[in-house]
């Protein structure tokens, strides 16, 4: 069965989108990008809902394609335009994506259309046991709530942003216990990736 890792980025109070710009209300710099990069590389499939399919296939398939930032580029350009950044962008190329959904439909302009299985919402426990490696899930908050809810999240990866929002939309839903594993800190960014396992499934 493949091994769920569900990476995501919370403001310090929980909310997964502020009450302004959604989720760009979160500080998402250079160490975001960076570990991102690092969990689709090490990964075999990524798994989104049908939300973060259409926004990320909207987004990172030209990426690695625009011409270089100019040096005097907003420096929230210029991240988005960085080597990690381009890279995430031709990963995205590589990996497998599952897309879970009852209505999408996938056409001849759909991003990565021959790397992409669609998956019902009632298969998806079928279509992770039949799947070998690392399944790594970005955004996708409908989605995480009930992996966690069935028990098939192996890890959750959080990034906790150093901005506090006061309102927006709370990333978990309900209440859960975690075993701490381990925590990163970056060079340059007040950003904290930890790393959890729910208790539910240590012995998954």
């Amino acid at each position: 069965m493949a091994r769920v890792i569900v990476s995501s980025i919370v403001s310090l109070d929980g909310f997964s989108e502020g009450p302004q710009q959604g989720v760009m209300d979160l500080p998402m710099d250079a160490a975001f990008d960076a570990y991102n990069l690092e969990r689709i590389s090490s990964a075999d499939t990524v798994l989104l809902g049908a939300r973060s399919y259409e926004f990320f296939g909207a987004y990172w398939p030209t990426v690695q394609h625009q011409p270089p930032a100019p040096v005097d580029a907003d420096p929230m350009i210029a991240q988005a335009l960085s080597d990690d950044c381009r890279a995430i962008s031709r990963r995205y190329d590589e990996v497998d994506v599952l897309a879970v959904s009852d209505t999408l439909v996938l056409t001849e302009e759909s991003p990565w259309r021959s790397r992409t299985t669609l998956v019902p919402r009632d298969d998806l426990a079928d279509a992770l046991a039949g799947r070998p490696g690392e399944c790594i899930v970005f955004g996708s908050r409908v989605m995480v709530n009930g992996l966690l809810a069935l028990g098939l999240v192996d890890e959750l990866h959080l990034m906790v942003g150093a901005r506090w929002l006061g309102g927006g939309t709370r990333y978990l839903d309900a209440q859960h216990d975690f075993e701490l594993l381990d925590v990163r800190r970056f060079a340059g960014s007040d950003n904290v990736v930890h790393v959890c396992r729910p208790l539910a499934n240590v012995s998954r």
